[in-house]
């Protein structure tokens, strides 16, 4: 026997591409007969045209990462699967289980973008009936293996189990919708507040007058903690760049004043230009001041020592000349004694 096409192509190329679709929405109304299968049988695969119908159902409140991996588990029980996982009415768990955080729209929308959804069956039973089970022609159920108390019974998968259509999945640890509903409970006001400083009235967060007044007042100061806080940053952040260049100034003046010091010695130390330059002006002054003496042997063409020849126009200031013939007469005695010495 054979499924319809529908049936076979349903899967997982269209739930990676559009939301899986509703059971009661779909146009398939398969008529074909459901052969009952082993879980041998379905581990060591079934014919393309024969997937193993796998079906998980829960109340998915709250969707989260534990829902998603029990149905990719569900998913990959077998080789060949389709999965159909059921959702439970509002009316339905809050009669059971109780209130739920989100209605059951919400909860059909979240499981249709699971990828590992196929079909989604809605207002799904609490406890499974054979007729839901040909219905749909579920092969095998997946749940996790902890027994389900509920609607007056242990163990609501006892006939399941019994009929050997059960196959265990593993929960993840540390996540579930009872732990997210406890960290809202047990951090309400930090939520209150920030929904409050976000736009939402108390009215819509049922919380009292009193109540949001302090809440509000509390965001205020948290808020000027922030400022605060703020300044202390930017303040540690300016001192420590005042502290960077002060170390970078630091570190250019000791490599100034090492120059300076170099050149300094260079020039004023003990062997510096300085002093070299000293020495050699000071010899060129004392040269200059007390210039080297004649030579001894120089000649003294036959003239006495004592009396130094005196140039003919100098006059002797002792006896000046005391008439204009005086005064040519002693011109013509220094003529004639000038022509004797030639």
């Amino acid at each position: 026997f054979t499924l319809c096409e529908l049936c076979v192509l349903r899967g997982d190329q269209k739930t990676l591409t559009a939301p899986a679709p509703f059971a009661d929405e779909t146009s398939c109304q398969c008529q074909a007969p459901h052969e009952k299968l082993t879980i041998a049988q379905a581990r060591l695969g079934t014919p393309v045209d024969r997937p193993v119908r796998v079906y998980a159902d829960g109340i998915f409140d709250l969707f989260h990462s534990g829902h998603a991996r029990a149905l990719m588990q569900a998913k990959t029980l077998f080789p060949n699967s389709y999965l159909l996982v059921g959702v439970c009415s509002d009316d339905l768990t809050h009669k059971f289980k109780g209130f739920t955080v989100m209605n059951e729209t919400e909860r059909y929308e979240a499981l249709r973008h699971c990828r590992y959804v196929d079909e989604v069956i809605r207002d799904a039973p609490w406890t499974l009936t054979p007729e839901f089970l040909e219905k749909h022609k579920i092969d095998f159920v997946a749940h996790d293996d902890i027994p389900y108390s509920s609607a007056g019974s242990d163990d609501v998968y006892k006939h399941i189990k019994e009929a050997g259509m059960f196959v265990p999945t593993q929960r993840t640890e540390g996540i579930s919708t009872s732990d997210i509903i406890t960290r809202i409970v047990r951090d309400y006001d930090v939520y209150a507040r920030r929904n409050l400083q976000r736009g939402y009235t108390a009215k819509e967060l049922n919380v009292s007058f009193i109540n949001e007044k302090k809440y509000r007042f509390q965001n205020q100061v948290d808020k000027m903690k922030e400022k605060v806080k703020n300044v202390e940053e930017k303040s540690k952040e300016f001192v420590y760049k005042v502290e960077e260049k002060s170390h970078d100034l630091i570190q250019k003046w000791e490599e100034k004043s090492r120059e300076f010091i170099g050149n300094f010695l260079e020039l004023f130390g003990p062997d510096g230009a300085w002093k070299q330059m000293f020495q050699e002006r000071s010899g060129r002054m004392l040269q200059a001041f007390s210039p080297r003496q004649s030579p001894n042997s120089s000649p003294t063409r036959g003239r006495s020592p004592s009396r130094s020849p005196s140039p003919p126009w100098v006059f002797n200031k002792a006896s000046p000349p005391s008439s204009p013939k005086a005064a040519s007469a002693s011109l013509s005695s220094m003529s004639e004694g000038d022509e004797d010495e030639k």
